[in-house]
C-alpha cells in the first residue's frame, strides 16, 4: 500500500511537471534582431576597445575624468545596441553594460544592468560581487520588511539557489524517487523506502518552488530608479503631494504594482508605496 501511494505521488509529480513545461513555449518572446552577426561582432569589439581605452585613461590620467567617462559611454552604447537592435540577451552582455555604467558612477543604470545579467547568470561570482558593491553605493537605505526577511531565512533554498540549479536538483530527486520506488516492487528493503520517500519530498518541494517562481515572475515585475533624484508622490501626477519627506535616488529598487503609462505605482522593499514618473525609472524585464 505504501509503495502504491508513493507511485501515485510520483505520477502526480509527473503530471505537474508536464503542466509546468507546456506553457513555456507560449511565454517565450523573440527579441527583434535588426543587426547582422557581423555587425554585432563589430559592435562588441568596439565596445571592448572603448572600455579598454577608458580604463587606460583612468589609470594614466586620473584628472581627465571627462575623457574616460566619454569612452565608457561609447562602450555602453555599443553594448546596448547589441541588446536592443541585435536581439541578444545574455548575462555577459548586460554585465559589461553594468560595468561601463558603474565606472561612469551611474549607479542606477549599473544596478539595472547587473539585475538583467542576473536573469541569465545568477550564480556568476564576479557579477554578484560587482552587484553587491554597487548596492552599497546607493544613497537610499530601504530596510527589507521583517516578514520578507523571515521568509528568506526559512526558505533560503528558494531564494538563494537559482531556478536552473533547482531544476537540476528536482530532476535528480525525481529520478531517484522513481528508481527506488520501482525497485521496491521487487525487493522490500527498509532503507529503499526511506530513500524513495525523502527523494519524493525533496522533489515536491523543489517543483513547488519552481511553479511559484514561474507564477510570480509572470505577474511581478521589478525595477530600478535611474534618475539621480526623483520625488515620490501619492498619486499619478505632479499635483499630488510627495509621499515621503525626502526624494528617492538612483539605484533604489522597487516592485511594480500598476502601470498607468506616464506614472508607475510601485512598492519599496520596506512595503511603502508611491507613484513615480516613468522617465525616472526602468523595469528589469
Amino acid at each position: 500500500a505504501q509503495v502504491r501511494s508513493l507511485h501515485r505521488i510520483l505520477s502526480i509529480l509527473t503530471a505537474c511537471l508536464v503542466l509546468l513545461l507546456l506553457p513555456m513555449p507560449l511565454l517565450a518572446e523573440d527579441s527583434p534582431a535588426n543587426l547582422t552577426a557581423s555587425e554585432i561582432s563589430d559592435l562588441f569589439s568596439q565596445g571592448k576597445e572603448f572600455f579598454r581605452q577608458a580604463n587606460e585613461t583612468s589609470a594614466t590620467d586620473a584628472t581627465d575624468a571627462t575623457a574616460a567617462r566619454e569612452l565608457y559611454q561609447k562602450a555602453a552604447l555599443r553594448f546596448e545596441r547589441i541588446a536592443n537592435e541585435g536581439g541578444v540577451d545574455n548575462g555577459k552582455l548586460y554585465y559589461n553594460i553594468g560595468n561601463a555604467y558603474f565606472r561612469m558612477k551611474d549607479i542606477g543604470r549599473a544596478i539595472l544592468s547587473y539585475r538583467r545579467a542576473e536573469l541569465y547568470a545568477p550564480n556568476d561570482a564576479n557579477l554578484q560581487q560587482n552587484l553587491a558593491y554597487a548596492l552599497q553605493r546607493r544613497q537610499d537605505e530601504v530596510e527589507v520588511q521583517a516578514q520578507r526577511k523571515i521568509m528568506h531565512t526559512l526558505f533560503f533554498w528558494h531564494y538563494d539557489i537559482s531556478a536552473r540549479s533547482r531544476a537540476w536538483m528536482f530532476g535528480g530527486a525525481f529520478a531517484s524517487a522513481w528508481v527506488f520506488a520501482t525497485l521496491l516492487l521487487f525487493t522490500r528493503r527498509p532503507w529503499m523506502k526511506w530513500v524513495a520517500g525523502i527523494s519524493a519530498v525533496v522533489a515536491v518541494a523543489l517543483l513547488a518552488s519552481l511553479i511559484i517562481e514561474a507564477g510570480t515572475s509572470a505577474n511581478s515585475r521589478s525595477g530600478v530608479i535611474i534618475a539621480e533624484s526623483t520625488v515620490a508622490r501619492k498619486g499619478d501626477s505632479t499635483s499630488y503631494e510627495p509621499s515621503f519627506q525626502d526624494s528617492l535616488h538612483a539605484g533604489t529598487e522597487f516592485r511594480l504594482l500598476e502601470d498607468r503609462g506616464a506614472w508607475l505605482n510601485i512598492a519599496l522593499a520596506d512595503g511603502r508605496q508611491c507613484w513615480l514618473p516613468r522617465e525616472d525609472v526602468e523595469l528589469v524585464r
